[in-house]
């Protein structure tokens, strides 16, 4: 496991399964699963391994079954990002044919990103679309023919905004906003590093 604790509670969105949706979060936990995994009370089964790793209070649980000491880390000016991967199941999102309602099989990329700004509930938003462009643009320059894996998960944490500063709220992420530039930059690299790491394992 993955265990990220900041000095102060963030402001975070995440698609997770556990504390996902948009709020304060004092930490992020991203766990490692056997391939195959099919648990369907996963919410509980992260709640659980984040209470024994000492995580409290609200927080966001993601899982995987990629090696997490195999993640990889990039900054860009203040942004920090980090990508666990694995892409034994990939495709494109736009593919034919019905959706499943049942437990998909375990890969997943993972995306956290932490941004040292304060961010509008918009700005968080359009820092997940650009956490995702950055994410299909590393793919591609991986060799991955692919827009991510059908379990991906994102989660981006900002410092919460000071009390009477509204002014201090970046209110774009967007990948030419400075601040969706730098995360767009960060997770890239990281992205890339994670997913010409596990081909080449793979490979």
């Amino acid at each position: 496991m993955l265990l990220w604790r900041p000095e102060s509670g963030r402001r975070m969105i995440s698609s997770a399964l556990l504390g996902g949706g948009l709020g304060e979060r004092g930490w992020v936990l991203n766990a490692q699963v056997p391939p195959g995994y099919a648990r369907l009370d996963a919410e509980r089964h992260l709640a659980e391994l984040a209470g024994r790793a000492g995580a409290e209070g609200p927080g966001v649980g993601l899982m995987t079954a990629a090696r997490v000491l195999d993640h990889c880390v990039a900054v860009d000016e203040g942004v920090e990002a980090l990508v666990t991967a694995g892409i034994g199941v990939h495709g494109w999102a736009a593919a034919p044919g019905a959706g499943s309602d049942v437990p998909l099989p375990a890969g997943t990329i993972n995306i956290v990103v932490s941004v040292p700004v304060a961010l509008s509930d918009a700005a968080l938003v359009n820092a997940v679309a650009t956490a995702t462009e950055a994410k299909v643009q590393a793919l591609r320059d991986a060799g991955v023919d692919a827009s991510g894996t059908p379990t991906d998960a994102v989660c981006v944490a900002a410092v919460p905004p000071l009390p009477g500063r509204p002014t201090a709220v970046e209110p774009f992420a967007g990948p030419r906003s400075p601040w969706g530039a730098r995360l767009a930059r960060a997770v890239h690299r990281a992205a890339y590093l994670a997913c010409t790491r596990t081909a080449a394992a793979d490979g």
